[in-house]
């Protein structure tokens, strides 16, 4: 038979290479689509002359041969059945989708939503095993996004996976960027939960083809700020008559000169300090965002900051070294410490990593295996996104060059 240019046929047959004791053969099912094969065991035994091999059933009017019919005309139709439904629902039908339909997987098929839904619950049970709890919020919001995008689009709350396709997911980002007014950095991120969606989806035999396979993620410029070695001195030269602020401007300074982020730095605890056997004192931990482990030498100004705060009520409780407040509290102390300054640059928590990788790093001559080495990067690409050199970098280098090559180069005296 033949439906949507598809051929499909089956066939039932006696596999004589397991024959049993009592004589009796297994009877299998063979379905071919499209030239791709797949058996399956019928659970049903006969003798071999009591089985018509052209016809695939059995021979004679006994009980036996009619309840062996009778049920092999029964896989035939349920097998028709699914093959209708998936090309009615799904536009395309494989020989493997068919056997797993007729051992009951995969029989009632999710719909984008549905897969949506699985996937944000699997990430919620994830948090604090696999993602961080600031990591989860995306899944949502995607979501949300893509319902949107569906009332939007169709008018619909939920469509099946047949209408998803390449055309698609380019409308969908048009819509996150154009109707959503989402910002190219949002967009992608909102985009990747869509295409985990896909994937799954076409893992499972629900998506024929990848509908992400001719979409390219846009390329985000990264421009990451950071103080300079004169911003730096006066923020440590400031005097602060406000402890909380002393505090706020002390912790920053300290991820100023070890790389160490916020929040791992909320979560240091005294045991993540590790003397070495040279008697050099270590920040040995595993990032929270990414899990990879950072290795970060403390130099001379960490060690006195956490010396500072020793047993004070800035001290943290349960192991940990420090008592930090909320990013929102400590970025509105930077703000106000900026000002008094004199730093002409909106200063959040997240500028002392990148001032740690830029000056006070990669700015003077620490290489860069080893900056991604101390910041825990998983990629040494991400580290590079630091390597961005400053004016100063630049003239020093260039200084350097033009005294090693002076008198190497003459131009042709006319």
């Amino acid at each position: 038979m033949e439906y949507n240019r598809s051929t499909f046929s089956i066939l039932f047959y006696l596999n004589t290479s397991k024959k049993k004791k009592s004589g009796k053969c297994p009877i299998m099912g063979r379905i071919s689509v499209d030239g791709e094969s797949k058996a399956f065991s019928t659970g049903m035994d006969i003798e071999p002359k009591l089985w018509d091999a052209d016809k695939g059933m059995a021979i004679g009017k006994s009980d036996e041969a009619h309840t062996i019919n009778k049920q092999i005309e029964s896989l035939k139709s349920e097998l028709e059945q699914h093959y209708r439904n998936m090309v009615e629902n799904q536009g395309f039908v494989t020989a493997e989708l068919l056997r797993n339909a007729l051992r009951g997987i995969g029989t009632v098929q999710n719909t984008v939503m549905q897969e949506f839904a699985e996937l944000v619950e699997e990430k919620r049970k994830s948090i604090g095993i696999r993602i961080v709890a600031s990591s989860f919020g995306i899944y949502p919001a995607a979501y949300r996004h893509f319902k949107g995008f569906l009332k939007h689009k169709y008018n619909a709350d939920d469509i099946p996976f047949s209408m998803v396709n390449g055309a698609m997911v380019e409308e969908y980002d048009y819509y996150l960027k154009i109707d959503a007014r989402l910002s190219p950095r949002t967009t992608k991120a909102t985009m990747k939960p869509f295409r985990t969606v896909a994937m799954r989806a076409f893992n499972k035999g629900l998506l024929r083809n990848d509908p992400f396979f001719d979409y390219t993620f846009e390329k985000i410029i990264s421009n990451p700020r950071w103080l300079s070695h004169d911003e730096i001195d006066r923020l440590m030269k400031l005097e602060i008559k406000s402890r909380a602020q002393d505090f706020v401007r002390d912790i920053f300074l300290l991820s100023v000169f070890t790389g160490i982020s916020y929040i791992d730095l909320k979560n240091l605890q005294h045991a993540d300090i590790k003397q070495q056997e040279d008697g050099s004192l270590w920040i040995i931990l595993n990032r929270q965002k990414t899990g990879a482990a950072s290795y970060i030498p403390l130099l001379d100004i960490p060690k006195k900051i956490i010396d500072k705060y020793k047993n004070t009520k800035f001290s943290g409780d349960e192991g940990r070294i420090f008592k930090i407040r909320s990013s929102a509290s400590v970025n509105g102390h930077l703000k106000e410490l900026a000002k008094l300054a004199g730093i002409n640059k909106r200063l959040v928590y997240h500028m002392s990593r990148h001032s740690f990788g830029t000056e006070i790093c990669l700015s003077q001559g620490v290489p860069i295996e080893t900056v991604s080495r101390m910041m825990g990067h998983l990629s040494i690409k991400t580290t590079q996104i630091y390597a961005e050199a400053t004016r100063t970098k630049i003239n020093e280098d260039m200084t350097k060059l033009a005294e090693r090559i002076q008198g190497k180069y003459e131009l042709v005296k006319n």
